[in-house]
């Protein structure tokens, strides 16, 4: 895993890269809230979708509140990158568009909106 900070209207963004999950339930999850808290100091994490399990996007499964309540419950804003046109459920959709209507949980297509999103200081 690498975490590179950038510093955007005076807000430091973590940008995660790795070519493994990194997210597969609300422990690793909270274990990358430490890493990133400890390592820079940052509230704010941007991560490919890809390094997040795969059943995190299967609504029913309950992967995603767990994980994401460990967001929340810790202060920290997450933006999610990537390819989400091969998900169909309607469900997972609107959490989507809900997510992206709030202030702490982002679901974009690429890194550049990620940041986008993570800069404001809402």
């Amino acid at each position: 895993m690498n975490i590179t900070t950038i510093t955007e209207n005076k807000i430091n963004i973590a940008i995660i890269s790795s070519n493994e999950k990194l997210i597969t339930d609300a422990q690793s999850a909270l274990d990358l809230i430490m890493t990133v808290e400890y390592e820079t100091k940052s509230n704010r994490i941007i991560i490919n979708k890809d390094n997040i399990c795969e059943d995190f996007f299967i609504l029913s499964t309950g992967i995603a509140g767990e994980i994401l309540q460990k967001f929340i419950n810790y202060g920290f804003k997450i933006a999610i990158y990537g390819d989400y046109s091969k998900y169909t459920s309607k469900p997972l959709k609107d959490f989507i568009y809900e997510s992206n209507s709030g202030k702490n949980i982002f679901f974009v297509n690429t890194q550049e909106e990620a940041i986008k999103k993570l800069k404001q200081n809402l």
